[in-house]
């Protein structure tokens, strides 16, 4: 049985570059309360745990140390109260994300009607809704666009601004801004998804045309890798998404002569050896 891993995967620039900041403050000996997980990935979280990176729900349960925000990012109200009570923000907010939440923003302040393109209880799509005073419109799909429209706090439909998630697929994207153009007199369109993430769709894209089997690693939370999944479906129906190689079932390779793996961007690359190496023994 040929195993092969994806051409990109393992921890995206936002998540590496998230891991360094906080690592940095604990090996410094900061005190550290993460606002809701760092990443979506278990594995690395509980790692951050052990380091003393504590995770709440909710500032009101920080009152001394240092508040980081998520790769997804926090609620304008949120960063502006840590600034309120003096406390010290480790921003760890993805710049791609940062930049959906800024062009929403502006988009909104221009008079725009603004349509964000994600999954509606995402928290990174929450802290995008709350970047336009709640008023933005959130559709998961094409087919969401033109309702969409009705629902967006009685603003113009004249005037369409978009975002979109940053991990939402690149041709949803375009598809949403062909289907508005006929509903509006000028669209503003800002593609505010992330380059590693159509990178990422792009190579387990190539792998799924090919193999009979695909296994997709990474946290069942993550959005991305729950995306990867889907992507990856629809070219190889037997497509699993796993949190750890301990999940992977011996059926699932049954006839396979060709199997993918690709990972989210919060996958770490050990999650991805184990998950080959269980493979191999399992083709054994």
């Amino acid at each position: 049985m040929r195993i092969e891993v994806a051409e990109e995967v393992a921890f995206c620039f936002g998540v590496q570059r998230a891991l360094r900041m906080v690592r940095g403050a604990l090996r410094r000996g900061r005190k550290a309360l993460s606002l809701g997980p760092l990443i979506h990935n278990p594995q690395v979280v509980g790692e951050l745990e052990e380091l003393g990176l504590r995770v709440v729900n909710d500032l009101s349960e920080i009152t001394s140390g240092a508040v980081v925000v998520r790769t997804h990012g926090a609620l304008p109200e949120v960063l502006a109260e840590a600034e309120r009570r003096g406390l010290e923000v480790i921003d760890a907010t993805c710049p791609f994300v940062k930049r959906a939440q800024q062009a929403a923003a502006q988009m909104h302040q221009e008079g725009y009607t603004v349509i964000v393109l994600g999954e509606r209880d995402h928290p990174e799509t929450l802290a995008i809704l709350a970047c336009t005073d709640g008023e933005a419109a959130v559709v998961e799909s094409v087919a969401d666009g033109a309702s969409a429209l009705l629902t967006s706090g009685g603003r113009t439909g004249r005037r369409l601004g978009l975002v979109a998630q940053t991990t939402q697929p690149l041709e949803r994207f375009a598809a949403l801004v062909a289907a508005l153009l006929p509903l509006c007199e000028e669209l503003k369109a800002a593609n505010t998804v992330c380059d590693a993430t159509v990178g990422r769709q792009a190579a387990a894209t190539r792998l799924a045309q090919e193999a009979d089997v695909m296994i997709v690693v990474g946290g069942h939370e993550s959005a991305n890798t729950r995306r990867l999944a889907e992507i990856c479906r629809r070219h190889a129906p037997r497509t699993y998404h796993i949190q750890t190689a301990a999940e992977i079932r011996a059926e699932w390779l049954r006839g396979a002569e060709y199997v993918g793996i690709t990972g989210g961007a919060s996958t770490p690359p050990e999650a991805l050896q184990e998950a080959r190496k269980c493979l191999e023994e399992l083709a054994e």
